[in-house]
């Protein structure tokens, strides 16, 4: 007997709860209050992306404490239903899930992004002890109770999510390897002189850093992974091997629609975030991305951008507001290797010259408290990366306290408000001394100085 599907009709249909989902909902709800939302998501409990390294250590310990909150949209009067879509007719306008027929007049896909496992790697992701980082609490929490008591780890990927998942092991007391193919760590961030302090942190952490090499096979007894042999021979014994390789953007379902996909898989957009079906939008992770400098496909995946993405397709479902869409992803990124922060926003030095950018950098080191006596103190470095020209910012690295995790924010903005480094030089800062550097002294300006000065040699 054929499964009789219950019949919904809303006027916004997303497609995914996670953060670019949720933006879209309450913007889309904030701008076009008469239209009734409805947000479908697979899951019940949905996780905090950018914190799921935290549930393996001290700073969270638990998934539970990393549970996102739906409160906030439902008080909004934005509906939700747990269900998985496996077909959308976009001439019909209806998609379909295992209990539901639902009809919408927009479309916003939100499904966001998968694990991505290098071809190489593949095969082994079936064996026992081999795990990826898949944005989903049941999986998680195999993973973490299965390394419970394992003592060697291995992860694959120097990236943000493999070095603060190290971090974490080894605050727990794991023995961790951390593999990366690249000379450096956080490569698509940093610029080498900054990435180097990162590694002394973490190696002061008790992880061993294996760079420049890569992973050729996992070794396995029949049964487990018992380590992973790398391109130059050698063999790593480990009980657990933790690919963070990365995400891919998950496009099955728009691409079984019917809609196009740009490069590195992600569904084509405009930037009001609109499909070529005007009725039908594509946000988060599982849209394609341009870089906001070279205007080159992007692959990297931000919740701050996904965020952003929702708000400027939640503004143009039904009209354009404003004439300026989603010009480009500015990568802004920002993280915590023991006490240190480190953040970044746009290019770095190597990635501008590889885009043929001619440029100039200026650093400075300074303290974040003035005077530098002030209890907790510490030093603040910031990187500046200019068009030689014209003097445009187009990057920017701060190694520092907390506040580095917001101060990167400015540059961000100067970034995409195409400023010039002219502009930084007549910054007007508030200062304290308990919170903030001296105005005499401010790295962020004492920077824009030094690239001024190189504008000139």
């Amino acid at each position: 007997m054929e499964l009789k599907l219950e019949m919904i009709t809303c006027d916004v249909l997303i497609i995914g709860g996670g953060p670019a989902g949720g933006v879209v909902a309450m913007t889309a709800k904030n701008n076009y209050p008469d239209k009734e939302i409805l947000v479908i998501r697979e899951y019940e409990q949905q996780l905090v992306p950018c914190a799921i390294p935290y549930i393996f250590g001290p700073t969270l310990g638990s998934s539970e404490k990393n549970i996102s909150s739906c409160e906030q949209g439902m008080k909004m009067g934005i509906k939700g239903l747990i269900g998985k879509v496996e077909k959308v007719d976009i001439k019909e306008k209806t998609a379909y899930s295992d209990h539901h027929a639902i009809t919408f007049d927009k479309l916003i896909f939100a499904t966001g992004s998968t694990p991505f496992v290098h071809s190489a790697l593949e095969s082994a992701t079936h064996l026992k002890g081999v795990f990826t980082i898949p944005k989903n609490k049941i999986l998680i929490d195999e993973l973490k109770t299965y390394i419970e008591d394992k003592q060697t780890i291995t992860i694959v990927g120097s990236g943000f999510i493999g070095i603060e998942m190290g971090m974490e092991l080894a605050l727990s007391g794991k023995k961790v390897t951390i593999i990366g193919g690249s000379t450096q760590v956080l490569k698509a961030a940093f610029d080498v002189e900054l990435a180097h302090e990162a590694e002394a942190i973490i190696r002061n952490a008790g992880i061993a850093l294996e760079m420049g090499d890569y992973v050729d096979t996992i070794v396995d007894n029949g049964e487990r992974a018992t380590g992973v042999q790398l391109c130059s021979g050698r063999v790593i014994d480990s009980e657990v091997i933790i690919l963070a390789t990365g995400y891919k953007p998950n496009t099955s379902l728009a691409h079984d629609a019917g809609l196009k996909l740009a490069r590195y898989g992600g569904i084509w957009v405009d930037e009001y975030m609109r499909t070529a079906n005007k009725d039908i939008f594509a946000v988060g992770d599982c849209a394609a991305r341009r870089e906001f400098i070279t205007r080159e496909p992007s692959k990297v995946m931000l919740a701050s951008t996904s965020a952003a993405e929702g708000r400027t397709a939640g503004n143009s479902l039904y009209k354009l507001e404003y004439l300026k869409g989603f010009n480009g992803t500015i990568a802004i990124f920002s993280t915590v290797i023991g006490d240190t922060v480190f953040s970044s926003a746009g290019l770095t030095e190597d990635q501008a010259k590889c885009a043929c950018i001619d440029i100039v950098t200026g650093t400075f080191q300074g303290m974040n408290r003035h005077p530098a006596s002030i209890p907790g103190a510490t030093k603040q470095s910031v990187k500046l990366v200019a068009m030689r020209h014209s003097g445009q910012i187009i990057g920017g690295q701060i190694i520092g306290g907390v506040e580095s995790g917001e101060m990167i924010n400015l540059i961000g903005l100067v970034i995409e408000s195409k400023m010039t480094v002219f502009s930084l030089l007549s910054l007007q800062i508030a200062t304290q001394p308990l919170l903030t550097s001296a105005p005499t002294s401010y790295p962020l300006v004492k920077a824009a100085e030094n690239v001024n000065l190189a504008m000139q040699l």
